[in-house]
């Protein structure tokens, strides 16, 4: 089973992804789950880059659904209509940040066969899918070399590839606002990401998400100085922004 928390935006406003970028902070759940279920991790969809030339944060505007996933224990009965309850902290941002907090609550039929699609709520979790990054084909190979202030990322992909865009994973690794030059290769390319100055100390891993097209965007998980095959690495108008907690029941 999975939940949706869904994020109404009035025009301009705009909330954060996991790495929020060079400011902000990603929204935050607390559960109180029913007996037998434990909640997954969060299921960002691929973000957009917002900001200035100097200062990006990366987010989304209008609306957004992140999936849970709920797991329930193998040998849970039915039982009664079980309560999903969720406390929310959200910043909303536009020219001024704004913190907020939502309680939210679903309660779902606990049975034992299989249910019906919830047809109120399958076109937020069609959409939300649909943006979501996936695993790369096993063939595809990345390498990451460690340069002077930056990093080489090394793709082949089997086709030459004239645009990507990298989001890192993990925050203060590499430079947000700068520009990710890329070089075309006959299969694949090579991509110069600017080192954050924030960054301490080397790195042995660097995760993220990388978009090809509107409709391409996968995780990869690349090691320091070795080549690797792309792996899931990814676990990982006005205010106020409205969330829902959605149910899907599949």
């Amino acid at each position: 089973m999975n939940l949706g928390l869904h994020f109404q935006l009035e025009k301009g406003w705009h909330i954060y992804w996991i790495n929020p970028g060079d400011s902000g902070e990603p929204p935050r759940v607390k559960w109180q789950l029913p007996t037998g279920f434990t909640a997954g991790a969060i299921e960002w969809p691929v973000p957009r880059r917002l900001g200035t030339s100097s200062i990006v944060d990366f987010g989304y505007e209008d609306g957004v659904t992140l999936i849970v996933p709920m797991h329930a224990d193998a040998h849970l009965a039915a039982q009664q209509p079980a309560q999903f309850a969720a406390q929310i902290s959200v910043l909303v941002c536009r020219e001024v940040c704004i913190p907020g907090k939502a309680q939210v609550s679903l309660t779902i039929p606990v049975r034992l066969q299989s249910p019906k699609t919830d047809s109120r709520t399958e076109e937020l979790f069609a959409t939300a899918r649909k943006s979501l990054p996936r695993p790369v084909p096993v063939s595809w190979k990345f390498g990451l070399a460690e340069e002077k202030g930056s990093f080489l990322l090394t793709a082949s992909l089997g086709h030459q590839v004239n645009h990507a865009l990298f989001y890192p994973l993990v925050e203060s690794q590499v430079d947000n606002a700068a520009p990710q030059t890329l070089r075309p290769t006959a299969s694949g390319f090579q991509m110069t990401l600017r080192k954050s100055d924030q960054l301490i100390k080397p790195i042995e891993r660097l995760k993220g998400v990388l978009v090809l097209s509107a409709d391409q965007a996968f995780l990869i998980d690349v090691q320091v100085g070795k080549s690797d095959a792309g792996t899931n690495g990814y676990s990982v108008g006005t205010y106020p922004a409205k969330s829902l907690a959605k149910g899907e029941q599949k």
